[in-house]
């Protein structure tokens, strides 16, 4: 059975969890009308995307 030969240090269990993030949403600001909405995302108050008309609202 393998065993650790030594106690893994506080600072490497850290380095190793450095990865371990919660990534923040992708945010872009509205050319039109200047909200905020998510990026890759068609608006819902104006249903515009990539400056065209997608919904009718």
């Amino acid at each position: 059975m393998a065993v650790p030969k030594r106690k893994t240090s506080v600072s490497k269990k850290k380095m190793r969890r450095s990865h371990h993030k919660i990534s923040s949403p992708n945010v872009a600001e509205d050319k039109k009308s200047g909200e905020y909405k998510l990026s890759h995302h068609v608006d819902l108050k104006s249903g515009y995307y990539n400056g065209k008309k997608i919904l009718d609202i």
